[in-house]
């Protein structure tokens, strides 16, 4: 795989201090009317407790300077929530709320919207409905994709539990007309094999979704359709390593198929890459995101529970000719990675 040299700059959007949160992942960004948006799940200091919230950040110079964190969503006495993605449609901004049942056995959730027209007055929640009117009983992936036929796919991690199913809506808003996809893929108890996927188009309109492997082959997984998000094939283990976290996959304004993530091959969330291919099927080219090398990567400040050194969870967005690929370092700090397209 070759190298190619790239304008890549790198942004804190949100570092934590004695006084502030010491847990935070599952970054996500979008632009909006001009300023850029930045989610994520927030906590004291454990991965996924009860007193977890959603925090958002915003810039309105390009990125120079971020608010300081402000709530999308509280935990109530009955649940905690996660940072669930961005959609923009129109001039509505839409934020999805994964929402967590705090005594749900096996641990599962429910994935809610809120609205916005100027990125500070936000609607009530509600519940995003599938397309017999019955609320959605899982939790979104973070970046549902819009395809050129105009309908969006994605992926739900279902209850009971968390097993996750390709699932597509032609209501180009993402709140409601949800469908599950024809799929099938190994089961194992509370959650599938495959979780966590992202998707994109290969150069002959095939749609490709690719899945952290929680098996031990630290490899991603992949599954194909060619019905627009339908039906999907079985999945299968790749040649890609992976260091089994999550990735993103998308596709740049040219065509071109792209991948983040951190291909270790082992447990380590280090180096973060971009990866690119201009078919979809075969990835030969990379830009060195974050090598995590000496100061590139710095030591843990806080310690806490699901407290992963690297790069954790990235997501990505094109925007004005750069690729925005944001993420969490040591799971406490909100950082972004831009490259210049």
């Amino acid at each position: 795989m070759t190298g190619m040299e790239a304008t890549v700059e790198t942004v804190t959007v949100f570092s934590p201090t004695d006084a502030t949160d010491h847990y935070a992942n599952g970054v996500v960004m979008t632009a909006f009317k001009g300023d850029l948006y930045c989610m994520w799940q927030s906590s004291p200091t454990d991965e996924d407790s009860d007193d977890t919230w959603v925090a958002y950040s915003r810039s309105q110079d390009g990125g120079q300077t971020w608010t300081t964190p402000i709530a999308l969503a509280l935990p109530t006495d009955t649940a905690y929530c996660t940072s669930g993605g961005w959609r923009v449609f129109g001039d509505t901004l839409l934020a999805y709320i994964d929402i967590w049942p705090k005594h749900l056995k096996p641990r599962g959730g429910y994935t809610y919207y809120i609205i916005s027209r100027d990125g500070s007055r936000w609607s009530q929640p509600l519940p995003v409905l599938m397309a017999d009117g019955q609320p959605m009983k899982g939790v979104l992936e973070q970046d549902p994709y819009s395809t050129a036929c105009g309908r969006i796919v994605g992926a739900s991690h279902f209850q009971p539990g968390l097993h996750v199913c390709p699932v597509y809506t032609d209501d180009l808003t993402g709140r409601t007309g949800w469908r599950r996809a024809t799929f099938n893929c190994e089961d194992r108890g509370d959650q599938s094999r495959c979780l966590e996927p992202s998707q994109y188009t290969a150069s002959d309109g095939t749609l490709i979704m690719l899945f952290r492997d929680q098996g031990a082959s630290f490899r991603k997984m992949l599954a194909l359709s060619r019905d627009h998000g339908q039906s999907w094939t079985t999945p299968v283990v790749t040649s890609l390593t992976d260091a089994r976290t999550k990735q993103c996959a998308g596709n740049l304004p040219d065509g071109t198929a792209f991948m983040v993530s951190c291909p270790s091959g082992k447990k380590q969330r280090w180096p973060l890459v971009l990866q690119l291919s201009l078919d979809g099927y075969t990835f030969n080219r990379r830009i060195l995101l974050r090598s995590g090398n000496g100061s590139d990567l710095p030591p843990r400040r806080y310690e806490g529970k699901a407290k992963t050194l690297g790069f954790s969870y990235p997501k990505a967005f094109c925007y004005n000719g750069w690729l925005y690929v944001s993420y969490s370092t040591n799971k406490e700090i909100v950082q972004y990675t831009r490259i210049k397209l």
